[in-house]
Order: C-alpha cells, then structure tokens, then sequence
C-alpha cells in the first residue's frame, strides 16, 4: 500500500479495528485524529503492533466545524499522499433527553450529520485535487427506516446516508471513491448496558466486512450482510408495527 491512512475519530473501536488490518495488510502510516489526542498511547500501540512504522497524532475536534477546513488541509499537506480516510467519529446520546431538551437532540445531529457533511466535503475538495483516494463513511441501518425509539439518532444517520450517497455519485470519475458502510447494532462501547438486537456484530466485524469490501472497490455494504434483505421487507412493514419497535 502507498499512502497515509487517516482515521477521524482516533479511539473509536471500528476505526481504529480497520486502521490496524489495513496495517497487517501493508499500510505504514497513519494520522489518528482525536480530541486529547495525546491521550492515545493505546491505540498507537495497537496500530505498531499491527505493522505500522509511523502513527501522528493530530488533535482533531468533529464538533467544531470552523477549524476543520485548517485541520483536514494541515493533514494533507503533511501526510500525503492520503490513500483513505475512515470517518468513525460519533455519538448515540440519549433518546429520552433528546425528546425533553432541543439543545441535547441538536447536539446529536450536529455530530452526527452536520459534522460529517463539513468534514466529506472539504475531505472530497482536497482527495479530488490529490487525484485519488478512498473515503469510508459509516452510516446505519437506523437511519434506513427511522424508528420512534432512536428517531434522533436515527434521523441524522438518515441524512448522512443520503449526503453520502450523492456524494459518492458526485465524485464519480474523479479517481476518489466513497465507500458507505451500514452496520447494525455494534456490540461496543457505544452501546454498553443495551440488549443486542437481532443481526448484532462487533466493532471487529465491521472492520473486517469494511476492509473487505474496500479491498473490492464496492460502494457499499451493510453488516452483516443479511440486513440488507431484512430491510428490504422491514420498509414494508405497517406503521402501527413499525412505530412499537425497540431500538
């Protein structure tokens, strides 16, 4: 492999499980971006031990928008050329506080969708001057078919589905491709204290399904694989119905 391997969202467990298999597979440098970034001497540990030779740490806060034409272009000019960037900062936040208190459900979305269409498009301007590389946005199956339990949540993974997708229509032919991944419930921590739901992975198979199908060159693809007919008839179901399920 040739090129730097850059994960936003530094000390998530599916970024960081898809940074130390693409260094197992032969990547050699990597720029994990994180909040209190000096805080991430494990993960740094873990991408060594996995093959990599050189691991930067750049502070890097989704959330603030305003510095993340700065950050992301500091990146590029420093490490390039970038082969992939891998997206997998995020937070689930709490449903019931999000239906009481606006500021918490727009704290969510802000996250979650905003965040991420500011980062994708200053990401696809600097890939697109480079010629090349390969972006990895992790949506959801939430967000395929909203449900009342998780509607905040799941809205804004709704939309970041849909920017994403267009986006990767828009940068065809550019030499830079989008790989959209739709996991289901992700046993982690994340999710800690919650009861699996059917069709559940883990952060290490999503990484494996996500460096896989990279690896192929596909668009997209959801984990584990099976949801995608699910959803096929879960789109069908009543309202009535649909509206009583659990996250």
């Amino acid at each position: 492999m040739s090129g730097t391997i850059v994960v936003l969202g530094g000390r998530s467990e599916i970024g960081l499980a898809v940074a130390t298999r693409l260094a197992a597979q032969g990547a050699r440098d990597f720029v994990l971006a994180a909040r209190r970034s000096a805080d991430l001497d494990a993960e740094e540990a873990a991408l060594r031990e996995a093959g990599a030779t050189t691991v930067t740490r750049v502070e890097f806060d989704a959330d603030d928008v305003a510095r993340h034409e700065e950050v992301l272009g500091a990146i590029m000019t420093g490490h390039g050329p970038v082969e992939t960037v891998v997206t997998a900062f995020g937070i689930l936040g709490d449903q019931s506080k999000a239906e009481a208190d606006a500021g918490h459900a727009l704290a969510i979305v802000h996250t979650d969708y905003t965040a991420h269409v500011s980062v994708l498009t200053h990401l696809a301007n600097l890939l697109r001057a480079q010629g090349s590389g390969n972006l990895v946005v992790f949506s959801s199956v939430a967000g395929m078919r909203v449900r009342r339990a998780n509607y905040v949540y799941g809205s804004a993974k709704a939309g970041l589905d849909g920017f994403a997708s267009g986006l990767a229509d828009a940068l065809h032919g550019s030499g830079v491709r989008l790989l959209l991944v739709r996991p289901g419930f992700v046993i982690g921590r994340m999710t800690e204290g919650m009861s699996p739901a059917p069709f559940s992975s883990t952060p290490a198979q999503v990484a494996d399904a996500t460096v896989a199908a990279l690896r192929k060159g596909r668009d997209v693809v959801w984990v584990p694989g099976i949801l995608r007919l699910a959803f096929g008839v879960l789109r069908l179901l009543p309202r009535p119905l649909w509206r009583r399920l659990p996250r």
